[in-house]
Formats: structure tokens, C-alpha cells, sequence
């Protein structure tokens, strides 16, 4: 028995003997035991593949972008601009260069037009109906675009129709301190005013206007604010230089709300409820008309009544008065009124974003979205297809390397290609209002090239405090256009620059703090980290507003080429800035978003907030302890991110605690929104990067109810002041909760 025991135990012995010599000679060992993907998952960005993008921008390929963009006028919805959404279509579809997928994504919006069988008119009438002087209806020509049929006659989109009539007074820029110091010399019921541009938005010098009784109101360009004085066109201004005509008139959405007016907070579909129209509020109430500053000129300089302050006077060789109301008894306008034939009407029109994707190899479901209008008031080179010219550029590169399959970012990237932006932010606002949960769940950031190039001095860069870093990082690795020793940071720091806690002297960074662009639903609407990037010009050197041919019929191929920028290198250094960024931010295993100098940018705030306001609320009985409390604790979570950043590996860490970080980083504004912040406001939901009227640098809603306090002295209105103390508190401590560890 025992025998037979020991032989069975031997047999078996030899078996696994076998068995183990056979597993480890005769199956073959992979020599590397980790999954397939875990390479991909690890990955950083690849600097190699930068340096290559950044070579492969090409400034004729902008340049003749740029051309094809502008051949015909392409107003929202118009034919001109179904012709760009085709053209967005082609270059996206394309098989060599094209992305994964490019479609439209159509809206039924609600727009505005001037009526082109019966031209908008301004006219002075004597007493007896005779008119004695016509505004010019459309702008002179001096090249055959602005011949083209298709120019829309300046108007100012959502006026009501209208035919005012009454005497003419100066209104300033059309704020209501404006309109409150002119009440108190002229009488304004029965009115027309006439302002300028600045100061406050298009539809506000309407809509500050009505409660005193005026009736109508015109708006020009002050050559002051836009040509630095001058005013003729034989030698001084376009043709001869990028400075406005004087028959040159900005157009623009007299509306300030952006978005589908008939469809808060939906999107604009076929079958969405549409609120009634008499609901709408945000425009013009009274009628009101652009012109240029040649009849503007003639108008304010007959204009009788006290002379206007010095801060209203502007360029004209006249002395600016108040009027009467009316015209001086000396002028041949001598009792005559100024009346507005306003013929405006208002469609449902169907509107296209285009669409395009690059989707991601490792986090598909993370998304990188870079945007730019496409429609223009008129030809619009440099607003909005500069930007336009350069998107293109950018998917010509990438798109290549994906069908070569050479790349494909870590992230999905989407370009967007915004429809009806002109008429308040239309596209990309019921882009957001779509798909509102999927966007909040899954973009990482969102960054805005509309104006790519204002003019060729330097870059010009805003966006929240975090996204600081990878522009400055982006701006070291770009030459400055026509500097081949110099980089576009360099040059930027030399143009515009402040002194950092932390980094000594840097480039300065703009806020995007109102609705300029397709930005404003991003960054008020959904909290999604942002940025704007352009070239600019030289402030120093100049007082313009902005680039004199602004929604002009002098905003052409011809007017970019020859006086913004000539070989079109400032647009290349635009792709490439912006451009460097995005591959950045699709492809870093950790995003290049650094809460640290939000931090510093929240003290900043609290500094300013501090010293303007501590005293006063300390006598209201409102203490601003919890607000510093709140900005402490969130330098504090900022600090521990980064280090948590910085002392981890995490190229062999588990990609569960890389995610983890991401999505703190990622979604660290969205912690910054409540929907209770801002009642007045449409679709402002962000508490520190709101609009403000205050014009203080600090805390938006609390600059301005402390303002409304401070003005009214009442009891209900240091209330507001104290709960806007407390909305800011909680949500910047709420903040600093979402970038400590997990509980």
C-alpha cells in the first residue's frame, strides 16, 4: 500500500515537473506585460510635433483663406452667407485635409433687416415739410466692394420702425448721466438725440433716452474716438490709411442680450416655445439710426443752446452745444427738425453653425473647443474672417496629419464656426443651450479667435486667471511677426505688461468680463474655462477705439491687405499662438491649467475690495470676514493641488488619479456659478467674471450693488450688498472644496 503510495506521489511529481519546465520554455513571454493602450494613456504632449505644426502655418494660406472669405458680402442668413457655410463644409469634408466629421447645425432665429424697397432715411425739415439735408443712405464708394449690391445699408438691428420728428439735441455718448445733466438744461420731450459711440452699448442710448421723452436717436463715430481727428478722405483716411470715411458707418445688433431673443434659455428649434414679442426686452424702445460723422458734422455744428461740457466735445471744428432743443436762430436749419424714417422689420430666419471634430484617442469624451463667428455685416475681413481665415489654416494642418495618420490628439477637439454672432451671440449661444449638460459635463476649455487681427504691433490675449501659463508658454515658442529674434511674448511684455506676486513682470492679461463675442455663453452660461487671442495695435500711437473700419463697407480683403496687415504674418502669428494652445491643451496628460494664479488673481480682488469697501460695510454692520476666509481657503486648496501636481508620477501612476485631477482643473469655474447671482442680468451666472457697471477691478456683482447702495443710502439696498457678500463668499469657498482631496 505504501509502495504503491510513493509511486503515485513520484508520477505525479514528474507531471508538474513537466508541466512547469513545458509553461516556461514552450509558451512564448511577451516582454512587456502591460495592456496595448497603456502607452497611450501616459502620453504628454509631444514638443516635437508643435515645433512641426508651427512650421507647417503658412501665411499665403491665410492670406488666400481670407480672399475666397471675402469675395461677397455674408450677413446672416443671406445668400452670401449660405456661400461661407459651403465653403466651411468643403475645406472640413475634405479627404486629404479634412477633420473626422463636419456638419450644420441649423436655428430658427430672430433677426433684424432694413427693408431694401424703402431705404432707412434722416432728413431735416423746415416748418413747412421742405427737406433741407439728406444723410447719405449708403456709404461712398472707392473700390467696387462696396459697390456690391449686396451691401446692406447701414441700420442699427432691432430699432423699431418709426417715423420720429423733433428738434435736435447733443446727447454725449447716451449714458444715463448723459442724458440726466442734458435734461437738466433742455427740455427733451419730443426729441431726436444724437451720440456717439463709447461709453455705453448700442441699444442703452435708446434705451436711456426714452424715459425723458425722446423720440429718436441717432448715433455716429466721433473721429476723435475712431481717427485720431482726422477727417478727410482726399488724403487722410481710407483710401489713403486705415482711418475711417467720413461717410463710413458701423453697423451693429442694437440689442443687449445676447442670444435668440424669442428663445431664453431654449434652443432655437422648429418646434421650441417662443415667448411673445412685446416680452422682449433689451432693445431699442424709440427709433434709432447710424450715420457717419460727415452728416453728423453738419448736424452738431448748427446745433444752438448752452455750450457742452469739454469731456463732450469731440473733433469737429465747431464748438459741440447742447441744441435749443433745436438749431442755432443764425443756421439755415433755423427751426427745423430732424426726422427719422425708420422702415426696419424683424424675421424668423433660418441660421447655420458649421461643425467639426477631431475626435480624441484616449478621452474622446473630453472636449477641446476652439470657435469663430462666420457671418459679417458686410465683407468683413477683419470681423470676423480674419479669425475665420485663420480656423481654416489651423484645420488645413492638424486635419492633414490626422488623414496622414501622423497625429490624433489625446482629446476631441470641436471647431465651431458660429452663424448670426452679429445679431447678439446667436450660433454659439444656442450651440450652449443645446447641448447645456453634455458641454458642462465634458469641455475642458473653450478658446475664441473672432478679430484675429485688429492691427501688427502685439498680441493681445483675455481669458479666466488659469489659462495664464499655456498662453505665455504658447507666446515663448511663436516669433513676433517681423522680429526674428524676438518672441510674440517678448514683444507682448514690452506693449503691455503688470507685476506679479508670484512671477515679478508679465504680459497683461485681459478678463473677459462682458459679451464682446462667442465667448460670453462659455464663460457666463455654462463656466467654461476660456480665453480671446488677437494682434492688436499700439495704444500709445493711437486713440481709435478699435480698428477704424469696423462694420464698415470698408472692411475688405483690400483694407486688411494693404493697411492692417500687409503679407499677412501677424495672422500667422496668431495661428500659431492659438494654435500651440489648443495641441496643448487636447493633448497634456495633465491640463496646462493652473489654479494658483486664480488665486492670486481672487486676492487681487479682495485687496481692491477690501480697501474700497471695508469701512463702510463695517459701519452697515457687514463684515467681509467670510469673503477673506474664502479667498484663504482657496489659495490654500490651490497650493495643495499644485503639489499634489508637482510630487506625483504620474506617467506611472493609475490613470484613475490623473482623470481625477483633470476633472478638478477642468471643471473648477463651473464652481463659480450661481444661478440666483444676477436676476437682472440674462444668462449671467458667473460670479466673478459678470459684467459691471461700477468700472471697479474687483468683484462685479458686489462693485455694483455697493454702488446702488452707496448712491441710494437705502436700507433694502445694503441688504443686496450683504447677500452679494454672501453669494461671493460661499461660491469661492464652494471652489476651493472642489480642488482639496476627495472626502
Amino acid at each position: 500500500m505504501i509502495k504503491q503510495v510513493l509511486i503515485g506521489f513520484l508520477c505525479s511529481a514528474a507531471v508538474l515537473t513537466v508541466g512547469i519546465l513545458i509553461g516556461h520554455y514552450g509558451i512564448t513571454k511577451s516582454s512587456n506585460s502591460a495592456p496595448s493602450w497603456a502607452s497611450d494613456v501616459v502620453k504628454d504632449v509631444d514638443e516635437s510635433f508643435i515645433e512641426k505644426f508651427l512650421s507647417e502655418v503658412d501665411n499665403i494660406q491665410i492670406q488666400e483663406n481670407l480672399r475666397e472669405l471675402t469675395k461677397v458680402p455674408h450677413m446672416a442668413t443671406t445668400a452670401g452667407d449660405e456661400q461661407t457655410v459651403q465653403f466651411m463644409l468643403k475645406r472640413w469634408q475634405d479627404p486629404k485635409t479634412g477633420l473626422d466629421q463636419a456638419w450644420r447645425e441649423e436655428y430658427l432665429v430672430y433677426l433684424s433687416f432694413p427693408d431694401a424697397d424703402n431705404p432707412n432715411k434722416v432728413t431735416v425739415v423746415s416748418p413747412s415739410n421742405a427737406v433741407l439735408h439728406t444723410a447719405r443712405e449708403k456709404e461712398k464708394p472707392y473700390t467696387a466692394d462696396q459697390e456690391d449690391p449686396a451691401v446692406v445699408q447701414p441700420y442699427a438691428a432691432y430699432s423699431p420702425a418709426g417715423h420720429p420728428k423733433g428738434k435736435l439735441v447733443y446727447a454725449n455718448q447716451g449714458k444715463p448721466s448723459d442724458y440726466q445733466m442734458l435734461n437738466q438744461t433742455v427740455d427733451l420731450r419730443g426729441t431726436i438725440a444724437i451720440t456717439r459711440y463709447g461709453g455705453a452699448g448700442r441699444a442703452a442710448k435708446a434705451i436711456n433716452a426714452a424715459p425723458y421723452g425722446v423720440v429718436g436717436v441717432l448715433v455716429y463715430t466721433d473721429p476723435l474716438d475712431i481717427n485720431d481727428g482726422l477727417m478727410s478722405d482726399a488724403s487722410e483716411t481710407y483710401p489713403h490709411s486705415w482711418y475711417m470715411p467720413p461717410s463710413g458707418v458701423e453697423r451693429g445688433s442694437f440689442n443687449s442680450r445676447y442670444g435668440d431673443l424669442l428663445t431664453p434659455y431654449l434652443a432655437a428649434k422648429e418646434e421650441t416655445y417662443r415667448i411673445p414679442i412685446k416680452d422682449i426686452t433689451g432693445i431699442p424702445p424709440i427709433p434709432i439710426q447710424p450715420i457717419g460723422f460727415e452728416d453728423a458734422y453738419t448736424l452738431i455744428c448748427e446745433l444752438g443752446g448752452v455750450e457742452a461740457p469739454a469731456a463732450w466735445q469731440g473733433s469737429f471744428n465747431c464748438t459741440y452745444n447742447f441744441g435749443g432743443p433745436g438749431f442755432k436762430h443764425t443756421s439755415a436749419f433755423n427751426n427745423s427738425d430732424v426726422k427719422l424714417d425708420i422702415y426696419n422689420r424683424e424675421e424668423i430666419k433660418n441660421s447655420s453653425n458649421v461643425m467639426g471634430v477631431i475626435r480624441g484617442s484616449v478621452e474622446p469624451d473630453r472636449y477641446v473647443i476652439y470657435g469663430n463667428h462666420r457671418d459679417s455685416w458686410v465683407h468683413g475681413a477683419i470681423d470676423p474672417s480674419s479669425g475665420t481665415s485663420v480656423m481654416l489654416e489651423l484645420t488645413r494642418v492638424l486635419g492633414q496629419m490626422v488623414k496622414e495618420e501622423k497625429w490624433r490628439p489625446r482629446r476631441s477637439i470641436i471647431f465651431g464656426s458660429w452663424g448670426a454672432e452679429e445679431f447678439g451671440l446667436i450660433g454659439s449661444a444656442e450651440y450652449t443651450e443645446q447641448y447645456f449638460t453634455k458641454l458642462s459635463e465634458r469641455t475642458v476649455a473653450y478658446i475664441n479667435v473672432d478679430i484675429a487681427v485688429f492691427a501688427n504691433a502685439t498680441l493681445r490675449a483675455s481669458g479666466m486667471p488659469s489659462v495664464q501659463n499655456v498662453i505665455f508658454k504658447a507666446a515663448k515658442q511663436v516669433k513676433a511677426p517681423g522680429l526674428d529674434s524676438t518672441s510674440v511674448y517678448e514683444n507682448w511684455i514690452q506693449y503691455s505688461n503688470r507685476s506679479s506676486p508670484t512671477y515679478g513682470v508679465i504680459p497683461r492679461m485681459g478678463y473677459l468680463s462682458g459679451a464682446g463675442s462667442d465667448y460670453a455663453a462659455f464663460v457666463h452660461y455654462l463656466g467654461i474655462t476660456s480665453m480671446d487671442i488677437a494682434y492688436t495695435y499700439d495704444r500709445t500711437k493711437t486713440n481709435a477705439r478699435i480698428y477704424p473700419a469696423y462694420h464698415t463697407a470698408y472692411d475688405t480683403f483690400d483694407y486688411s491687405s494693404k493697411f492692417i496687415d500687409p503679407g499677412f504674418i501677424s495672422h500667422q502669428a496668431i495661428a500659431r499662438t492659438a494654435g500651440n494652445v489648443l495641441i496643448r491643451l487636447a493633448d497634456s496628460l495633465v491640463l496646462p491649467l493652473n489654479c494658483s494664479d486664480y488665486a492670486e488673481t481672487l486676492e487681487s480682488y479682495l485687496d481692491t475690495a477690501v480697501t474700497l469697501y471695508q469701512d463702510q460695510l463695517k459701519a452697515e454692520g457687514i463684515s467681509m470676514e467670510p469673503l477673506k476666509h474664502a479667498v484663504t481657503s482657496f489659495r490654500s486648496a490651490a497650493t495643495h493641488l499644485d503639489q499634489v501636481i508637482r510630487s506625483s508620477d504620474l506617467t506611472n501612476e493609475t490613470p484613475l488619479k490623473v482623470r481625477r485631477i483633470n476633472d478638478q482643473l477642468m471643471l473648477l469655474d463651473r464652481a463659480f456659478l450661481d444661478p440666483m447671482a444676477f436676476p437682472d442680468k440674462y444668462a449671467y451666472r458667473h460670479v466673478i467674471w459678470a459684467s459691471s457697471n461700477a468700472g471697479k477691478p474687483t468683484f462685479p456683482g458686489l462693485a455694483d450693488a455697493y454702488a446702488n447702495a452707496e448712491s441710494s443710502g437705502q436700507s433694502s439696498d445694503w441688504d443686496k450688498v450683504h447677500y452679494h457678500l454672501s453669494v461671493l463668499s460661499q461660491a469661492i469657498e464652494g471652489a476651493a472644496q472642489t480642488l482639496v482631496d476627495v472626502i
